[in-house]
């Protein structure tokens, strides 16, 4: 174990040697001033990750926050003459401000809105920044010296080590944010915001999160920019720089620390790079010839087929051929950006960091070991064991005259449904009949028209899906809402994200209350993933497992929120016949832990084989109820499935395909 501690260690203490030595051998201030630049911007980079890489938001607008940033030091030291030590902390508690401010549109806006919303954000900052000269002394800009610490003035070595601690601080407290129950909250919300609610993780809350933390840094990255430059003017925060933050999260790679690092020294050196026409002409050239030479090479080792080079190939040589009839490169600065972009968009999704991590992974393959907790005898079913004894035959929800109207269509017409704890209930009825729509009103995720739903005694119809699923109700859903690109045990520990009262201050010092709920809750999730059968899994990301496995997963990651309710919404969909069988072993192990289930299930062999009652529903209307038995008789059910009469009962089989 010590081992392998240090073996990961090992390039961060690297990194952190590389820091100390630089200024010893890079003596031109000039690369020193570059230096201090990247590891400023890498700050930066460190809270756009977040937005961008984490939770899948487009932000626009983090220029302008550098900008307020910059601008909140600039007028507490040429205002107020204010020190560092008070500036650098209202700096980030400023742009945290404004970062809570921007993100009351991210709640109601995605994708281009978002990036639209967020980009007035940022031309409205740097306008305010241009007109308010009475505070910001507008064009003219602010003249700021190097921080003073008890009378000694910081030269340009001192200063660069103090940014270099920061960046360091920085990379830390993002790092062990990103791991903890707080990161897994953010990329939950990037992949699924609807489970994400459902499993008790406020969208609204940790949106509002992840834009603070990252505006935060932004703040303090634009604190210390105030100080290295010396000084400061409206047009240093425009669109380009904005354009330049956002191409350094892609390139560098999203959901890294190394990615904003790499990215950063790749955006500083850009500018240089794009103002000296013969140097982007050889660079050019030399990726023209290199482009050429690699799909040539793929080709010949069949690795690639034509169509899939061709236009990769053809851009970067027009790219080389193009640089030689420029005689201005400075006009086409922010079209090469766009070009870039889009070019790592399509080709390099991963980043620099994980076309790395792919190239090695081909070279050297790793073999994937299961690295899950120690969860063996009787700890294999510690989390059943821990569940509280439900008592049987009690009324645990009631639904009351439900309604739910779109527009003219009544997708629930007046159902009235009691399920009784501890059994298990099953809910079915044609296409269309308005199953799925009951179980998005049980859960929150639409309001009824009318009606109530009252679960263990307490009206939960007018409650959030977060606040739903904390009060003791779990789902699945008809089409799998995984979190893809993390691990089993993740996924699980999403749905576990209710066990942890440690707040962002715990976790950013690694507190014995947060260390103590971490390592519960993943002992919690190795117990659950066993309970499932996906133990041996627990490891490997869920888009990569099977599609019957993925279905277990997802009663896995509801199993975390330890529910009195389970609602499973058509979890036999899709699935083989030996899957089936394990889905109702897996079924009868919840129901004999007291949990109650509500099943929504087309096949009849599950709903007849589990369900202690069953409610049949079309057209949004109850037609029946009672005993798998009884309704499997009932007139209505069979002109409701077939069309017929009662003497023409359908077979199980025959309902299934209906």
């Amino acid at each position: 174990m010590n081992k392998k501690i240090l073996l990961r260690s090992m390039p961060g203490v690297a990194g952190i040697v590389v820091l100390a030595i630089l200024p010893m051998v890079a003596t031109n201030p000039y690369y020193l001033h570059l230096a201090e630049t990247i590891l400023i911007y890498a700050i930066l980079l460190f809270g756009l990750d977040i937005v961008v890489g984490y939770t899948g938001q487009v932000s626009l607008g983090h220029a302008a926050l550098f900008g307020i940033g910059s601008y909140t030091t600039g007028v507490f030291y040429f205002k107020l003459g204010l020190p560092f030590l008070i500036a650098a902390p209202a700096s980030l508690g400023v742009t945290a401000l404004f970062g809570a401010i921007l993100a009351l549109p991210a709640l109601r806006v995605t994708g281009p809105y978002l990036a639209m919303v967020t980009l007035a954000f940022g031309t409205i900052v740097q306008i305010l920044i241009n007109e308010m000269d009475f505070l910001t002394a507008g064009p003219l800009g602010i003249k700021v010296r190097k921080p003073i610490f008890w009378g000694h003035k910081f030269d340009e070595v001192e200063f660069y080590y103090l940014v270099a601690v920061l960046m360091v601080l920085s990379l830390i407290i993002v790092n062990r944010i990103l791991k903890s129950h707080l990161g897994r909250a953010f990329q939950a919300l990037r992949d699924s915001p609807i489970a994400s609610d459902c499993m008790g993780v406020s969208v609204y809350r940790y949106k509002v999160y992840a834009f603070v933390i990252s505006a935060a840094l932004a703040g303090l990255a634009g604190s210390l920019y105030a100080y290295s430059e010396e000084y400061i003017s409206p047009n240093t925060y425009s669109f380009e720089l904005t354009i330049l933050f956002l191409l350094a999260v892609i390139m560098g790679g999203r959901k890294t620390r190394t990615g904003p690092i790499i990215g950063a020294i790749i955006v500083v050196m850009l500018p240089s790079l794009l103002s000296d026409i013969d140097l982007f002409r050889a660079i050019a050239s030399i990726a023209g010839a290199i482009a050429v030479v690699a799909g040539a090479f793929l080709l010949w080792k069949k690795r690639k087929t034509p169509r899939e080079i061709v236009v990769p190939v053809i851009a970067t040589v027009a790219m080389a051929i193009f640089s030689y009839r420029l005689e201005d490169i400075i006009n086409w600065r922010l079209t090469i950006f766009g070009l870039m972009i889009l070019f790592v968009v399509y080709y390099l999704q991963d980043g620099v960091v994980g076309f790395a991590r792919n190239l090695i992974g081909k070279i050297r393959p790793v073999q994937r070991k299961v690295a899950q907790e120690e969860v063996v005898g009787e700890q294999k079913n510690a989390w059943a064991a821990a569940l509280p004894v439900n008592g049987h035959g009690a009324v645990l929800l009631v639904v009351k005259q439900l309604l739910m109207q779109f527009g003219g269509l009544k997708a629930l017409n007046r159902v009235d449904l009691n399920v009784m704890q501890g059994s298990v209930h099953g809910l079915i009825g044609p296409n269309g009949s308005g199953k799925s729509t009951m179980m998005n009103v049980l859960t929150g995720i639409y309001s009824p028209s009318d009606g109530e739903v009252v679960f263990d005694g307490g009206r939960i119809s007018d409650l959030t899906p977060a606040a739903i699923a904390l009060g003791g109700i779990a789902r699945t859903f008809q089409n799998v809402q995984l979190f893809g690109e993390m691990s089993a045990t993740e996924n699980v520990l999403v749905g576990l994200h209710h066990t942890f009262a440690s707040n962002t201050a715990d976790v950013m010092v690694q507190s014995s209350r947060y260390r103590r709920e971490e390592q519960a809750a993943r002992l919690q999730a190795a117990s659950i993933l066993q309970f499932v059968g996906l133990g041996d899994l627990a490891n490997e990301q869920a888009r990569n497992l099977p599609y019957g496995k993925q279905r277990l997963l997802e009663i896995g990651r509801a199993l975390g929120l330890n529910p009195r309710l389970l609602l499973l919404d058509e979890p036999a969909a899709g699935l083989t016949a030996p899957d089936i069988k394990e889905l109702i072993a897996i079924i009868r192990k919840i129901k004999q832990t007291g949990i109650t289930i509500i099943l929504i299930e087309h096949h009849m062999d599950v709903v007849m084989s589990i369900c202690d009652t069953v409610t049949v529903l079309d057209f949004g209307q109850k037609i029946a109820e009672g005993t798998p038995a009884a309704v499997q008789v009932d007139e209505k059910v069979i002109e409701a499935y077939l069309g017929g009469s009662a003497g023409e009962a359908p077979s199980t089989s025959d309902a299934a395909r209906a």
